[in-house]
């Protein structure tokens, strides 16, 4: 399967659905009252973390996602069912991103997890819900809110122990063969690892995952080569392994090879250079890398840096890496997160609404915008074909005081009023009627 780590998608939660209006009808019932049903909820879309996903090339040539919409209010009271929730798997590992806002709304590491990315849609209420005794029989019913929409950026970072880098060629991939179950594609050329290989050292109840890295080059960090492909994946290990080239005899080449990585890794995330590592010199099967590593290894020792020497082909030397890999994972335990630390649903603004007053906006001349947030989301609930949902809405501006706020801004009777993009006449005489 091929390997995608960086994609866009949108979700689109259920609409409500409307209110019914109703009223009973039954023999020897001359007056039955109101029975119009409310509307059901729209599904909510969530994302959640499964195991056994390792890519998120499903979502390549499937980028839109549709939660149930509810269903509409009926007579006889009946209630409209809710809409079937959309639940999409995702890989462990995965990091959601608000596309348009670039919030982080949730990072998805344990199997099951799930995050809310997009509500469905209240139901609207049947005529049975807006009877009472000063007004027995009412001819109106609200229409259903329409699904949050959003469009996410799912990236996907690995969760591995340990990450192997280096620059391209330096054997990692083989190295994680020597020292692990896993087959990664190997040869003699550069970006032979044009995605993270994943192995496993299990020993009795330990279970340490190795990844290694697409081989970095300078200017990682702005893109450059496979770039993030190789950087974003090495945040979530708990210690790094850094494999040198040692086949080419010259020391301060190898040196070099040191500093890029570690210059690339800096600029990438500083945070990166804190963490901790051993370094591997690596391909002593041939002569040149053999009389170079002890002044290598001097050279790491200088530094106090832990260093071991190791042939992938042969084998040689992987025996004791793979002994300090295991004391090195039990000095650095994984992170924990708890639930307080995780963003597990979309956080909305909810306003007082009784302490917001609208703000009055004048597009041109005799066309202006009320922009209120509430009002705004409930003028779509209103079908204005019905007499009574104007009667109804219009006691709502007065209530949320829109007149004195037009009449304050300059709007003059038959002007053009705009609320949520539904518009009005303006006819302040009608509003106290």
């Amino acid at each position: 399967m091929k390997f995608i780590d960086l994609v866009e998608i949108n979700v689109r939660a259920g609409r409500g659905g409307n209110g019914c209006v109703s009223f009973r009808r039954e023999k020897y019932v001359p007056k039955g009252g109101p029975d119009g049903g409310d509307g059901g909820k729209g599904g909510d879309v969530f994302l959640e973390a499964v195991v056994g996903l390792e890519t998120l090339a499903d979502f390549e040539y499937s980028a839109h996602f549709n939660a149930e919409d509810g269903e509409h209010g009926r007579g006889k009271k009946q209630h409209g069912a809710s809409g079937q929730d959309l639940v999409i798997p995702v890989p462990c590992g995965t990091v959601v991103w608000d596309s348009k806002t670039g919030f982080l709304l949730g990072d998805l590491t344990r199997p099951g997890e799930r995050l809310l990315v997009a509500r469905g849609g209240r139901g609207g209420r049947g005529n049975a819900s807006f009877a009472k005794a000063s007004h027995r029989a009412p001819k109106f019913a609200e229409r259903g809110d329409p699904g949050e929409e959003a469009k996410l950026r799912l990236e996907l970072k690995l969760i591995a122990d340990v990450g192997l880098v280096g620059l391209p060629n330096a054997g990692k991939s083989s190295l994680l063969l020597a020292l692990t179950n896993a087959r990664p594609k190997t040869g003699p050329y550069p970006f032979t690892t044009l995605s993270p290989n994943l192995g496993v050292i299990e020993e009795e109840d330990l279970r340490i995952i190795l990844a290694d890295m697409p081989g970095v080059i300078e200017g990682a960090h702005q893109d450059k080569g496979l770039g993030l492909r190789f950087l974003r994946h090495i945040e979530r290990t708990r210690f790094l392994i850094h494999v040198l080239d040692l086949s080419s005899g010259d020391l301060s080449h190898v040196i070099e090879q040191w500093n890029a990585i570690r210059r690339e890794m800096g600029f990438y995330n500083p945070e990166l250079l804190e963490r901790p590592f051993i370094v591997v010199g690596n391909k002593i099967d041939l002569d040149e890398a053999r009389s170079l590593s002890p002044k290598v290894q001097a050279e790491m020792e200088r530094m106090s840096i832990p260093f071991f020497e190791t042939s992938a082909l042969t084998g040689e030397g992987t025996e004791r890496l793979s002994s300090a890999i295991k004391e090195f994972a039990s000095l650095h335990p994984r992170h924990e997160t708890t639930s307080a630390d995780r963003n597990l649903s979309v956080k909305t603004e909810t306003a007082v609404l009784s302490k917001v007053a609208a703000r009055i906006l004048c597009v041109e001349e005799g066309i202006y915008e009320v922009q209120h947030p509430y009002l705004e989301k409930v003028v779509q609930r209103y079908d204005f074909n019905q007499d009574e949902a104007i009667r109804r809405f219009a006691l709502l501006l007065k209530r949320f005081k829109v007149e004195a706020e037009l009449t304050q801004a300059g709007a003059r009777y038959g002007d053009t009023i705009l609320i949520g993009g539904v518009p009005f006449e303006f006819q302040p005489d009608d509003l106290s009627q």
